[in-house]
């Protein structure tokens, strides 16, 4: 896996919605280093692209309610586990459940397995609410995918906060997750 520094030159191979995010984070002069890779479906390949970026790659997790009314995109950390009930009780949104994957599609143009903030820029409408745990903003960088699955970025929390989240008009909520049973 070769770390790159920016876009790819080539770009005739990639899907539109890979290059969007370099041209985002381009036009708002963020600098973020990347690999590309074959789909991590495993831990062993999700480590190895942790290892080459020197990041440890955000669990990004794409929810909604049972309605379907609310959809929320969580940031936490790869190695923690995730408790329904206990982000629950913070966002006062009961029947938390994972979203399917054509609301992943609908709102964020992102399929699964290549959930990731980056998919906030094609959320106009703003429908998408962003919660992120408080050991993600705690790290300098953040890792998450350009919209695909095939490549992975290492971009500075702060540019992220301070440049590219107020660039898609979304806010974010701070939430605390221990992880634990």
């Amino acid at each position: 896996m070769k770390l790159c520094e920016g876009r790819p030159s080539d770009t005739d191979s990639r899907l539109l919605r890979e290059i969007r995010t370099y041209d985002r984070l381009d036009s708002l002069g963020i600098s973020y280093m990347r690999a590309d890779h074959e789909p991590a479906t495993t831990m062993e390949a999700c480590n190895e692209i942790d290892e080459a970026l020197d990041v440890v790659m955000c669990k990004n997790l794409f929810l909604c309610n049972r309605q379907k009314t609310a959809f929320y995109l969580l940031l936490m950390p790869g190695d923690k586990k995730f408790k329904t009930k206990e982000l629950s009780s913070q966002i006062n949104s009961a029947r938390l459940s994972f979203a399917e994957g054509e609301d992943m599609l609908r709102y964020l143009d992102i399929e699964p397995g290549a959930v990731s903030v980056m998919g906030l820029m094609n959320d106009t409408d703003h429908q998408v609410r962003l919660l992120i745990d408080e050991d993600v903003l705690k790290a300098e960088y953040i890792g998450c995918h350009p919209c695909v699955c095939t490549s992975s970025l290492k971009i500075k929390t702060s540019d992220v906060l301070e440049k590219f989240l107020p660039s898609t008009g979304h806010d974010h909520m701070t939430v605390h997750l221990t992880g634990e049973d």
